[in-house]
């Protein structure tokens, strides 16, 4: 048994926040109350100045395994993921084998079982992940996995894209798409404007997002399919969701951290270290995102933790690879960059890292409820620490010696503390 005294308990599904004292028992939330006696053996964690809540969701992570584990792996991703107060993880399908059988699917939850928290595999939309035929979805959901998705690599073919969509759909199970359609990009990973331009370079435009984001929520308003856009950037994006919703498709967005933190002009002081797909874009783009997440079109904040070796970001601009990782810094930085400037309130928050992310997946979590699995994370919302010494095998992060507010102190999983700050007390 554990027993949380004094913290300051947070409930996105209601929005609400109180002091409580929270007792967890047979990985159960068993009781919520202003007060709750200590008895028998138990831990008691001493919480006043915390704040609770449930544990974290990202529906957007890369372990690299099986296949690319020089990179990271299902343990060090997750330990990455623990750190950063995360307790269910979707893993992407572009691993090496692609997660597109039932096997591999097998493997990813297996290991994912040795961590602690939730790894759930995402599969692959094609076969291969080569845009060309339809994986068997229905054998891939009956193997574990959670929804489909290509991410990394867009899908060009609109025929396969609403077949897809049409089986997602009566299996009831979320697809996520990567908006990029390789025709308007030049090179990836920067934005077409003033810094590509001084790089002399052309990089990679918005339209090209635009386009397929267009595309793929009007194949979602005609089949009825719950269609997550992965990592959104450009704020016509952001109008299309807007619209796509009012219009009653089922369309979800995800914003990273990274887009709602940094513009291209990251790029000139962090080089490949700010090098994404899709890029970083303008300060007006940044500012439509928030918008977008301060009005409910953007519902989801994912890290896209894209792990890479140091050789690999060491390469010339243009030809390293694009991504960094994020599961460490996510919620220091939805802190510090949307809660402490007043665009969101910790419960806002927390409803974009933890209960739509269960909803869009259908995850019986992501709230505050007595006889609902203890997924929760404590942390301090006014600890200011410097970014650093990772968990993760990589350390691919422009957000490095950065001092952010936002500190995980524990995190618990299935009534279990998985993971214990070294400063935190009982």
């Amino acid at each position: 048994m554990i027993l949380i005294k004094g913290s300051k308990a947070v409930d996105p599904k209601t929005g609400t926040e109180r002091i409580a004292d929270v007792l967890i028992k047979d990985g159960k939330i068993a009781k919520i109350a202003g007060h709750i006696e200590p008895e028998g053996e138990m831990t008691v964690i001493r919480a006043a100045g915390l704040t609770l809540a449930p544990g974290l969701i990202d529906v957007h992570v890369h372990f690299r395994d099986p296949g690319l584990t020089y990179k990271e792996d299902i343990q060090t991703g997750a330990a990455a993921a623990k750190r950063g107060g995360y307790t269910t993880v979707i893993t992407m399908a572009n691993t090496k084998p692609a997660a597109d059988t039932p096997e591999t699917v097998s493997y990813i939850l297996e290991e994912g079982k040795k961590t602690g928290i939730h790894v759930l595999p995402a599969a692959a939309v094609s076969k291969g992940l080569k845009g060309e035929e339809m994986t068997d979805m229905e054998a891939l959901k009956e193997a574990g996995a959670v929804g489909f998705t290509d991410d990394g690599i867009p899908l060009m073919d609109g025929k396969l894209v609403m077949e897809a969509m049409e089986t997602a759909a009566r299996l009831d199970v979320p697809l996520s798409f990567h908006e990029e359609d390789p025709c308007f990009i030049r090179e990836n990973g920067i934005n077409h404007g003033k810094v590509s331009e001084k790089l002399g370079i052309y990089g990679s435009p918005a339209v090209a997002e635009d386009s397929l984001v267009a595309r793929d929520c009007m194949i979602a308003l005609h089949t009825g399919a719950s269609v997550n856009i992965q990592h959104i950037s450009s704020a016509k994006s952001v109008a299309m969701v807007r619209a796509a919703k009012k219009m009653g498709a089922d369309v979800w967005a995800e914003v990273t951290p990274h887009h709602f933190t940094l513009t291209e002009d990251a790029v000139t002081e962090y080089g490949t270290l700010a090098k994404m797909n899709p890029p970083l874009r303008t300060e007006a783009d940044r500012r439509a995102l928030i918008e977008g997440l301060k009005d409910g079109t953007i519902d989801m904040i994912a890290t896209d933790h894209a792990p890479h070796s140091a050789e690999e970001k060491e390469k010339p601009l243009t030809q390293a690879p694009s991504g960094i990782i994020g599961l460490e810094t996510a919620l220091a930085l939805g802190i510090t960059q949307l809660v402490r400037t007043g665009e969101l309130t910790i419960a806002q928050l927390m409803e974009k890292m933890s209960f739509n992310p269960a909803c869009l997946y259908r995850l019986d979590k992501g709230w505050l409820t007595e006889g609902e699995d203890a997924d929760l994370v404590l942390f301090d919302e006014n600890e200011e620490w410097t970014v650093g010494n990772y968990a993760s095998k990589a350390s691919n992060c422009p957000f490095t010696g950065w001092k952010l507010y936002g500190k995980v102190k524990y995190t618990i999983c299935d009534g279990e503390i998985v993971y214990e700050d070294e400063s935190a007390a009982h």
